[in-house]
C-alpha cells in the first residue's frame, strides 16, 4: 500500500518553527530519536496538537489493553481506511507487542481468516463493524465483554475510534511515510 497523495497538503512543521509551548510534548512523541511526520503536521495546530496529544498518548502508551490487542485493532483500522502511512507506523509496535510478520498480514483478510483465536477474531470484527456500522454488534460485544471490563471496552472502541481519525487525516493530509 502506498500513500494516497503523493506530497503532503500541509508540509511538516521544521523544528525552527515549533512553537515553545510544544517543544517538549512533540520531542517526547518521537521514536528512536526522531518525531513523525504525523506529529510533526499536527503542530502546525498548536492548540490542536496540544489537547490532541493528551488523548493520543492515552490511547497509545497508558490504555488498559494489552499492546497486542491494542495493535491488532490500530492495524485493522489502518488497513480499512486504505492509510498507508498508520499501517507502515505500527507494524513496529504490532512486532514488539509479540505479533509475528505472518499475523501482521493475516490482519489484511479481517476476522474470518483461519489462524485468530476466537478473542483475537472478536477484536478485528468489532473494528470492522465499528468502521461500517458505527457500532459494535450485540453478540461481538457480548464476546469481547466476557474478558474485557467495562475500562477495556471504552478503550477498544475509542482506539478504533482515534486511529479511524487519524487515517483520515493522514491521507487527506498526504502525510508521508518517514
Amino acid at each position: 500500500m502506498k500513500t494516497r497523495l503523493p506530497k503532503p497538503r500541509i508540509e511538516p512543521l521544521p523544528v525552527s518553527e515549533w512553537a515553545e509551548e510544544i517543544r517538549e510534548p512533540l520531542a517526547n512523541r518521537g521514536l528512536e530519536g526522531s518525531v513523525l511526520n504525523v506529529n510533526k503536521t499536527i503542530a502546525r495546530h498548536t492548540k490542536l496538537f496540544k489537547r490532541w496529544n493528551v488523548f493520543a498518548t492515552h490511547i497509545l502508551f497508558k490504555q488498559t489493553l494489552p499492546p497486542r490487542h491494542r495493535e491488532i485493532l490500530i492495524l485493522r483500522i489502518g488497513w480499512l481506511c486504505k492509510s498507508a502511512y498508520e499501517w507502515n507506523a505500527h507494524q513496529g509496535f504490532a512486532r514488539n507487542a509479540g505479533l509475528t510478520q505472518d499475523e501482521i498480514e493475516r490482519i489484511k483478510s479481517g476476522p474470518d481468516t483461519d489462524g485468530w483465536d476466537e478473542f483475537e477474531a472478536l477484536l478485528l470484527r468489532a473494528a470492522d463493524e465499528l468502521h461500517g456500522d458505527a457500532m459494535i454488534s450485540d453478540a461481538v460485544w457480548e464476546g469481547l465483554s466476557r474478558r474485557y471490563n467495562n475500562q477495556q471496552m471504552l478503550d477498544l472502541i475509542f482506539t478504533v475510534g482515534q486511529y479511524n481519525m487519524v487515517c483520515m487525516a493522514l491521507n487527506s493530509l498526504g502525510v508521508q511515510i518517514e
